[in-house]
């Protein structure tokens, strides 16, 4: 084992308060957890989330089709 596959294992939870065009890590971690696919997201690769609902997004297109999701919700 090197040292990356050492702090792969350490990998933590963090909790994350979504801003317009910044986030603000309010308790340390390395990643957060897509609201769509589960995948994890690194921090320092997270680039998509929605401010009025506080969830991250792997990809565009998750952030999108969560979009599209709670507009169909909200017409029923």
């Amino acid at each position: 084992m090197n040292r990356f596959e050492r702090l792969g294992a350490l990998s933590s939870l963090a909790t994350v308060k979504y801003l317009d065009g910044e986030f603000q890590v309010v308790a340390p971690g390395d990643h957060v957890v897509c609201a769509v696919t589960g995948e994890k997201i690194p921090l320092d690769l997270l680039s998509y989330w929605s401010v009025e609902r506080q969830e991250p997004y792997a990809t565009a297109q998750a952030g999108l089709d969560r979009l599209l999701e709670t507009r169909a919700e909200s017409k029923s």
